[in-house]
């Protein structure tokens, strides 16, 4: 699997909380901070569900 790197780009005000409760899961709080995650098919759907959020870049 291919690791990930995903970085939070846009505000979570004003968003779904289940789209909320997504991203907080993937372990970001904040704009501009970056995790690292294995690509799952698990981490991937949750990337996809929210990717308007998101920045992903496949290390």
């Amino acid at each position: 699997m291919a690791k990930l790197r995903i970085t939070l780009k846009k505000s979570l005000i004003g968003r779904k909380k289940d789209h909320i409760a997504t991203v907080n899961a993937l372990g970001l709080k904040k704009i501009g901070k970056t995790v690292e995650h294995e690509g799952t098919p698990q981490i991937r759907g949750m990337i996809k569900k929210v990717s308007y959020l998101l920045e992903v870049e496949e290390i």
